[in-house]
């Protein structure tokens, strides 16, 4: 073994070149070019979260869209494009920002900490090579010059300097303002995101679909009283905080050609205090004016309707139930869904019986009917005429197999196997009905509306409108404030009166500073003449 091949001879450099590229690496994540990147990098990422259904709003129209593209839907659902928000990807994304963002402001934040507390800079050896610069003559010697131009230095940072020849300077600074908001803007950027992950993480979302006839409602209980409930990565849905809510009616205002205008729903609520009193309190629920419970928020968020049929079975006993049917179709609200029967103890002597004596209904409701022939649909979306096209299936639903079932469509399998057969396919309006070979009547009673609800909790959202808030105040901050530097070099007096070179500069962009270096020129020297000062304004190279 040679000694440039020995461990011990090649383990330094491979610590130093290791050390050397974590440290570049560590450069380039925290500069303000990779933020700004990433920051764009996010924006685009969020992009497909907002145009293809996500898994944790809507499952089902993720399964339709991948079942309609049978080849690019696995793939993208294989690359979490629906479930952009809980992807690995997008975190990535929003770590590496939210640590390229605190390695870039800190080491900022110190050198501004050290810029309030250091001195004005001395003044430059020749001012007349500054952007602004003006010569002259003031009545005085030094000291008495410096305490001359003092007033009108005003929230200013000064400090006065003399030099070898004996003549005296004075640098003048401020503007660190901008500094400090540009800072200000970034935390709060920052906090920001902190606030939405923390909120993402301890906060949940839940919708619920709630009949507007004043029935039972729902309470806040549990993720099981919920139709789809989104819990945070820390949040198991337990301990959620208690309220109930019933949907007395719904209002939909539509234009002429059926768009919706405005949703209000007169509701009542008991908050956990109420609960424990039997209160219950009066709200009108509109869109966008969501009910405030603490940090919980009840947003109206969509409607539909629920037709209602009543089953008399053979021995005179009845069913009457109402389920929310799915609108196909947002401009006309022509909805499809299913109901399923169960028939009444005693009706059949077995239970074996009763399996197959149950009734499902399925097909489409129209609130504004219109036929074509047997064929409906819809051509207004408010319940003004409204009917069903349905077929009837008699047996075996599938209510007690233990499977979970779509309540907008039923079980395709179960009349595949005949265990559930067609009895009948017929339209109905209100108060009409048909009666099955077995004596079975049904009768279509019509529809109710139903409210969707959704409810939202996040434990951070106050701190979010704060961070909004300071954000754009330091953005305002730091575009209206400029940083201006001034510097005066007053030599002794001749005859009585003392020579001054003045100079200006901006820190940043200059404009806007030649009228305010002229303005404190002429407060300087209010009768200025060209004989005795001399004034240089130019563009910076």
């Amino acid at each position: 073994m040679t000694i440039d091949e020995h461990p011990s001879v090649r383990s330094p450099g491979l610590v130093r070149g290791t050390v050397a590229m974590l440290r570049n690496r560590w450069r380039q994540l925290t500069s303000m070019r990779t933020a700004l990147v990433l920051l764009f990098l996010l924006a685009a990422a969020a992009v497909p979260g907002a145009l293809l259904p996500q898994r944790n709003l809507n499952t089902q129209a993720v399964d339709s869209f991948i079942a309609a593209r049978p080849v690019l839907g696995p793939v993208m659902d294989t690359l979490e494009m629906f479930d952009v928000f809980a992807s690995s990807w997008f975190t990535a994304i929003y770590v590496l920002l939210f640590v390229s963002l605190i390695g870039c402001l800190t080491p900022r934040l110190i050198e501004h900490g050290k810029a309030l507390r250091a001195q004005p800079v001395r003044v430059p050896r020749n001012l007349t090579r500054l952007p602004l610069h003006h010569s002259g003559t003031l009545a005085g010697d030094p000291e008495k010059v410096i305490a001359d131009i003092a007033p009108h230095l005003k929230g200013w940072r000064t400090v006065v300097r003399p030099e070898p020849d004996g003549a005296l300077t004075l640098s003048a600074e401020k503007g660190y303002t901008r500094e400090a908001g540009n800072l200000l803007f970034h935390f709060s950027l920052i906090g920001l995101l902190a606030a939405i992950a923390i909120g993402k993480l301890f906060g949940y979302e839940g919708s619920v679909i709630v009949i507007a006839d004043n029935g039972p409602g729902f309470c806040n209980t549990s993720p099981a009283v919920y139709d789809s409930f989104r819990a945070g990565n820390s949040t198991d849905g337990t301990g959620l905080e208690p309220f109930c809510i019933r949907v007395k009616d719904f209002t939909a205002d539509y234009l002429e050609n059926g768009q919706a205008e405005m949703f209000t729903s007169n509701i009542s609520y008991q908050s956990a205090d109420d609960i424990a009193a039997d209160t219950w309190r009066d709200y009108q629920l509109k869109v966008n004016e969501p009910l405030r419970l603490g940090d919980e928020r009840i947003y109206l968020t969509g409607h539909g309707y629920a037709p209602e049929f009543t089953v008399t079975f053979p021995d005179g006993q009845t069913r009457t139930e109402a389920l929310q049917f799915r609108p196909d179709d947002a401009t006309t609200f022509l909805s499809s869904g299913a109901l399923r029967f169960d028939p009444p103890g005693g009706t059949y002597a077995t239970a074996d019986e009763r399996r197959r004596g149950q009734i499902a209904i399925e097909g489409l409701f129209a609130p504004t009917a219109q036929f074509n022939g047997n064929l409906l649909s819809s051509r207004f979306p408010e319940l003004v005429d409204p009917a069903v096209a349905v077929d009837i299936y008699k047996g075996d639903t599938g209510l007690d197999t233990g499977i979970p079932q779509s309540i907008f469509s039923l079980d395709q399998e179960m009349i595949n196997q005949g265990r559930l057969v067609k009895q009948d396919r017929v339209n109905l309006r209100p108060g009409e009905s048909t009666t099955l070979t077995d004596g079975t009547v049904v009768r279509f009673d019509g529809a109710k509306e139903f409210a969707n609800l959704q409810v939202g909790y996040d434990p951070a959202q106050r701190w979010v409108l704060v961070f909004a808030v300071t954000m754009m105040t330091g953005l305002l901050i730091s575009l209206v404030i400029t940083r201006r530097r001034v510097w005066f070099r007053i030599h002794p007096a001749e005859h009585g009166r003392a020579g001054v070179d003045m100079g200006g500069l901006a820190r940043t962009d200059h404009a806007g500073w030649g009228p305010e270096f002229e303005t404190l020129r002429s407060q300087i020297w209010p009768q200025a003449t060209s004989s005795d000062s001399e004034t240089h304004d130019r563009e910076t190279v």
